[in-house]
């Protein structure tokens, strides 16, 4: 089949609100879990921590694709700070744990710039 520059790009473009749509997150799946799911206190940790991020970046479109990306991520933002944190209080790996709080301090500057950029187009 052969397609026009225009409808290749198109179909590339489309892609990720496709993949959202079928709640893959583009790429952050949630894989089914199975009996042998191990249920230490750090998996569920991170199974809340996922729960919320994707409850929370359910957002009410607003249409307007800059608005709509900010106020996605906060959200995605916060679920790695939360992620982090798990990681932080379970884990004995120093690379681990400075990933952790290197993730906490960037991901927590980034989403005060973000509210700060809603703030000053007015947007909540």
């Amino acid at each position: 089949m052969k397609f026009s520059h225009f409808a290749l790009y198109a179909m590339i473009a489309i892609q990720p609100a496709v993949a959202w749509a079928q709640g893959t997150h583009s790429g952050h799946s949630t894989p089914a879990q199975t009996a042998q799911t191990p249920n230490a206190s750090s998996t569920q940790g991170y199974r809340l921590a996922n729960e919320a991020m994707h409850r929370n970046m359910d957002i009410a479109f607003s249409g307007d694709a800059d608005v709509d990306f900010v106020r996605s991520m906060i959200p995605h933002h916060q679920g790695a700070i939360d992620m982090a944190k798990v990681a932080l209080q379970h884990s004995k790996d120093e690379q681990i744990r400075k990933w952790a709080t290197d993730v906490i301090r960037e991901q927590e500057r980034e989403i005060a710039e973000m509210q700060g950029w809603l703030r000053k187009k007015g947007v909540q």
